[in-house]
């Protein structure tokens, strides 16, 4: 698993309007909270995806925009996306290849991701690495966290 101050592996992801998300994209423009999360419409992620929702506007006040990636697929994303109204994109990682860069897959793929938050700065470096698969809110409290405290750096 990437740790603090690695360089964030990059990755191409699919979205659920077809659309190829590439991390580099953000490099230079904007910081980047990378959530892993198991399966769309279970409890625990429904729950993480809104709190990220909800806290949009704080984290985007950080320059920050927030990308969840499970193995789920594009139209479950679009639907899960559209129930909710998350208005951040999901990435489909089908064969496990973004978790397998991150470290965060399970027996090599076959089950869902772990719950994993990485915070990426502008320059491509992991900021933070939040794990935890019980306490929901620790991603998004220790991602705003840390993306004050780079912001901090930045002035």
């Amino acid at each position: 698993m990437p740790a603090k101050n690695d360089q964030a592996p990059d990755f191409s992801g699919l979205l659920a309007d077809g659309r190829q998300l590439r991390l580099r994209d953000y490099r230079g423009r904007r910081h980047v909270v990378l959530y892993f999360f198991p399966k769309d419409f279970t409890p625990g992620c429904t729950k993480e995806a809104c709190g990220f929702r909800d806290r949009r506007a704080e984290l985007a006040k950080l320059d920050a925009e927030i990308v969840g990636v499970s193995t789920d697929t594009p139209e479950k994303h679009g639907r899960f996306a559209e129930t909710y109204g998350l208005p951040y994109p999901l990435v489909s990682d089908r064969d496990a290849g973004i978790a397998g860069a991150y470290g965060v897959q399970r027996l090599g793929g076959w089950l869902p991701s772990k719950r994993v938050t990485f915070v990426i700065g502008k320059d491509g470096v992991i900021h933070d690495v939040i794990r935890s698969e019980l306490n929901i809110d620790k991603h998004i409290d220790e991602a705003i966290a840390a993306l004050k405290k780079l912001q901090r750096t930045e002035d």
